[in-house]
């Protein structure tokens, strides 16, 4: 038996603390099947466990905290820009829920977020985005609750003041998306300038092991200009391009001749603007989203 099959309908809840912890999506699930086992063996070695739910929530918690720890090493030593794992999204049942997913799933938002310690990272998302008191939160982080409370200022603060702005409607998200695209596919570069942000920032994502910036792109034009070159060379080799929501926002997805995924694009939209393009190449985090493509092959070896 699979150590989710007992509770299976708080498996959404525990994926959803965990990929907004640790921000991949294959770690996030590696992290939910063993709170699940440590759950099954707790209960099979004769503890008395009251609520399942909060078992889970704080061996997910606990173990996400630890993850993050490790991974400081790690990311300290990445090659280039460290974005998350894309988690596609869009099958939300109703604009609230939809709202949710786009303020606490995005990119942005994730990238945020790694300011801050695991244990504030862990008490703001548990109160802020999951709803938790402080009093459910203390014993889930083995911490006490004014311990909390002050964690949670502490992060407060630091998101607050660099919390991203993203478009408000949904519908002229994706409108300005569609036609974002369309210049970079049509080569039109006063279009593309014209909806760019004049102070926009593009990230790009390779990990070392793809063709990738190795800083940030600032301004409109130098942006424009490299995602054109970037489409001219796509087209030269094959590529083809599926518009797709990532993270609640509005993103690209970008295939080799065979259908292979080579990286996704992702958005970040405000004030009739794209003021942010964020580009995934790193094969390690395309994955799960199916086969994945060999882009350094494709364009060359560049």
């Amino acid at each position: 038996m699979d150590a989710a099959d007992g509770y299976p309908e708080l498996r959404p809840l525990l994926f959803a603390i965990a990929y907004r912890m640790v921000g991949s999506v294959s770690e996030a699930e590696d992290l939910v099947q063993e709170a699940f086992l440590r759950y099954h063996r707790a209960v099979a070695g004769g503890t008395e466990v009251t609520s399942a739910k909060a078992y889970l929530s704080a061996a997910t918690t606990r173990l996400a905290i630890d993850h993050l720890r490790s991974a400081r090493v790690r990311r300290e030593r990445y090659v280039g820009a460290w974005l998350p794992e894309p988690l596609m999204t869009g099958q939300e049942p109703d604009p609230a829920s939809h709202a949710e997913t786009a303020d606490s799933l995005s990119l942005a938002f994730l990238v945020l977020l790694e300011r801050l310690s695991p244990v504030q990272r862990a008490v703001f998302l548990l109160h802020e985005v999951f709803g938790y008191g402080y009093a459910e939160i203390a014993p889930l982080i083995g911490r006490s609750e004014e311990a909390c409370r002050q964690a949670a200022v502490r992060a407060r603060r630091h998101v607050e003041a660099g919390r991203p702005r993203f478009e408000a409607s949904r519908r002229q998200r994706e409108e300005l998306a569609a036609r974002f695209f369309a210049a970079v596919d049509q080569g039109d570069t006063e279009g593309l300038v014209g909806l760019l942000a004049a102070d926009a920032v593009l990230y790009g994502d390779g990990g070392g092991k793809a063709p990738a910036l190795t800083a940030p792109v600032h301004g409109a034009e130098r942006v424009a200009r490299f995602l054109l070159g970037l489409a001219r060379r796509g087209r030269a080799v094959g590529t083809r391009a599926t518009p797709a929501e990532i993270n609640g926002h509005p993103g690209l997805l970008t295939f080799d001749p065979a259908g292979r995924l080579l990286g996704v694009l992702a958005l970040d939209i405000a004030d009739g603007h794209v003021q942010t393009v964020r580009s995934i190449v790193n094969p390690d985090k395309l994955g799960h989203l199916g086969p994945v493509g060999d882009l350094t092959t494709l364009l060359g070896g560049d």
